[in-house]
């Protein structure tokens, strides 16, 4: 069983009068410690996929499995209950990192100064711990990223989700941030990142392309050296 399942999932918008197929029949499938990474020009779906695996949006056909739980059933994980979602800071904000950071807690009766603790911890750990006190507004590209991964990190996700890591960010700090994804998927944690120039695919273990609302690529795991196909593996569970 897979940590993360997408069954024939499709998912249509609206774009002016214009009715599109923006995901047509997509299946994947990642595991605990794998960093995958989808490849796909503006408009091809990419911040849809990632939203649907998330749970943040539900598909019009098809399923999604987080450990074996389709996520709109009772009981199953989903955003802030496994799977941690990211997207950079957009528009400027007064409000520190570090009440930004712990903000993910407040419902989960943590007591202030272990909420502030987790969270000096999860900045530490992306290498953001310098920018506990500023405002959200004063952040780089980079840095903002790294917030936004620790306010991720510090509700204990076991799926990462992050849209267009690299946007924006410095070629000099592009790197460090793959680095960094690298790092969380050797500890456990499975990483999902779309990408939309190619800065952000190396060192995935996985690269697939997102077209015409295919997805185009290896979309499972490769096991024992052999890739089990998503049909073989459901027939013999």
């Amino acid at each position: 069983m897979s940590l993360l399942e997408l069954r024939q999932v499709s998912k249509w918008q609206r774009r002016g009068s214009r009715r599109l197929e923006v995901l047509r029949e997509v299946s994947l499938e990642i595991e605990s410690g794998e960093l995958v990474a989808v490849w796909g020009l503006r408009r091809s779906g990419r911040s849809t996929l990632l939203t649907v695996a998330a749970g943040i949006d539900q598909p019009d056909s098809g399923t999604v499995l987080f450990e074996g739980k389709a996520l709109n059933t009772r009981g199953a994980g989903g955003l802030g209950h496994g799977i941690g979602y990211c997207h950079q800071v957009g528009a400027p904000n007064g409000r520190r990192v570090i009440d930004n950071v712990r903000a993910g807690m407040l419902g989960r009766s943590v007591a202030v100064p272990a909420a502030y603790s987790l969270a000096h911890k999860a900045l530490e750990r992306v290498g953001a711990e310098g920018c506990a006190e500023l405002a959200l507004g004063d952040l780089d590209a980079a840095e903002a990223v790294r917030v936004a991964i620790a306010s991720a990190l510090v509700l204990g996700p076991r799926l990462l989700v992050i849209d267009e890591p690299t946007k924006g960010v410095d070629l000099l700090d592009r790197d460090d941030l793959v680095l960094l994804l690298r790092s969380l998927a050797n500890e456990g944690i499975a990483v999902l990142v779309s990408d939309a120039d190619g800065s952000g695919l190396s060192d995935a273990d996985r690269t697939l392309s997102l077209a015409g609302g295919e997805l185009r690529g290896r979309t499972a795991p490769q096991l024992g050296g052999t890739l089990v196909p998503l049909s073989r593996r459901n027939t013999a569970a």
